[in-house]
């Protein structure tokens, strides 16, 4: 498969939003976090835009003054085989973590994922960060920052061993003699590791696309990593044009240093994008938006990447607080680069929380600005793409409606699906069964 590189687009599909007042906006649904029309309706709408996937974001643990999203939502892998009955050619990602979750149930949620859409699984791996997980898992205490991703790492490995456990043409079905498989292309994997103790094999077959496509976000010296080691694309958070490029190189160094082509990892950051006819349109309806959000509600939002720590105590238009460590065992990425930024641009707490639960960035203007900047940032390698999200049901119609079709007049990106599998519209190959016998090669 040719490793030409061409612009990737996902839709972050995300209920009431991601924010602490997007449910109040009168475009929303208050209840579209547990609506199925509301998730059916974005992810036909994805598609008919040609997206690479639908992507769902998770948390497994809850309180009070979580957003409204995370407190009444469907299970990722639930919702998503709901959605593969109703879309064709998407890929369908399911955020799944690795700390509170055991191998085999995951290996196997995730191939049945897989074939019920006929190869257009994809799995966000995630690591859980908030201490207040462990509580909901009977597991005490929460592991530390760098632990968590050593039993990531052992994690992948057994589920992709379990993923091979049958060769692809292992079941022959022949009625007449009763060999329903051959006994010698079924495999255990017999894992014995540092945190799991896995035997396999797995009671279902390699899927259509040979195993569900991996996804990363990890912007900490580990995240990098197995973000490099592992992922097949990379969900980069948000960030500017010069931070991206950074880590756009950086990622794709690290892949090298691992033995990896890095045309084969893609790095997407999530963008929010606000389209009006007009800039100042646009402009006024990302206010809209921002106004919905108290600075009580900001507070929270942003004690969510330091283990939800309640930022409430501290005077709010004083310089941010020095939090110490406070971060580096929970989303310890986010949490440093936003003690840098604030001590970098001398923000109060204020700022800070503002800032962080209503991002404007620079995805707010007409489509031609949106689809310009989009180009810009892809030509010119600081992204392989965009996964988009909406803080209203409007954000991602408008978007496929009035950006998609500016992209594909420029060349930027597909007219029809290259194929129905994920790894073929990423342009993956499928990873050959370890156990597959190589054919003898004539001399």
């Amino acid at each position: 498969m040719a490793n030409e590189r061409k612009l990737k687009l996902g839709a972050w599909i995300h209920g009431v939003g991601g924010g602490w007042g997007d449910w109040r906006h009168p475009d929303s649904l208050p209840n579209a976090s547990t609506n199925f029309e509301f998730y059916r309706k974005q992810a036909q709408k994805a598609e008919e835009g040609k997206l690479d996937f639908v992507f769902i974001a998770d948390s497994v643990s809850i309180n009070e003054n979580s957003s409204p999203h995370y407190l009444n939502r469907f299970e990722p892998v639930t919702i998503l085989s709901a959605l593969a009955a109703v879309t064709n050619n998407i890929g369908l990602v399911a955020t799944i973590t690795t700390s509170y979750s055991e191998p085999y149930t995951v290996a196997r949620q995730l191939a049945s994922l897989d074939h019920i859409s006929h190869g257009r699984a994809g799995w966000n791996v995630v690591t859980s960060w908030l201490s207040g997980t462990s509580d909901n898992y009977n597991q005490k205490p929460h592991p530390t920052h760098n632990v968590r991703y050593k039993m990531a790492q052992e994690y992948l490995e057994v589920a992709k061993g379990l993923w091979d456990s049958w060769e692809d043409d292992a079941f022959v079905y022949e009625k007449e003699s009763g060999v329903f498989f051959d006994k010698g292309k079924l495999h255990t994997l017999n894992h014995e590791g540092e945190f799991f103790h896995v035997k396999g094999p797995l009671n279902i077959a390699r899927s259509k696309q040979g195993q569900p496509v991996i996804f990363q976000a990890g912007k900490s010296e580990e995240g990098r990593n197995f973000s490099a080691k592992n992922a097949d694309v990379i969900f980069a958070g948000d960030g500017n044009f010069e931070d991206l490029k950074e880590y756009f190189a950086d990622l794709k160094r690290r892949a090298r240093v691992f033995g990896r082509n890095p045309n084969n990892i893609s790095l997407l950051p999530g963008i929010i994008p606000i389209i009006g006819d007009t800039q100042e349109e646009a402009d006024r309806k990302y206010q809209e938006i921002a106004n919905l959000v108290t600075i009580d509600k900001a507070l929270h939002a942003l004690g969510r990447p330091f283990d939800d720590h309640d930022f409430t105590q501290y005077p709010l238009d004083e310089p941010f607080p020095d939090t110490g460590d406070l971060g580096s065992n929970s989303h310890q990425g986010m949490s440093d680069i936003i003690k840098r930024k604030a001590k970098e641009q001398n923000l109060t707490l204020r700022q800070v929380a503002l800032d962080f639960a209503t991002p404007k960035g620079e995805f707010v203007g007409t489509p031609e600005k949106v689809a310009d900047l989009i180009q810009k940032w892809f030509e010119e390698e600081a992204t392989d793409g965009f996964i988009i999200g909406a803080a209203t049901p409007k954000g991602l119609p408008e978007f496929v409606d009035r950006v998609v079709p500016i992209l594909q007049e420029r060349g930027l990106y597909r007219t029809e699906y290259e194929h129905d599998t994920l790894r073929g519209n990423l342009g993956l190959e499928i990873p050959e069964n370890r156990y597959a016998k190589k054919p003898i090669q004539q001399l």
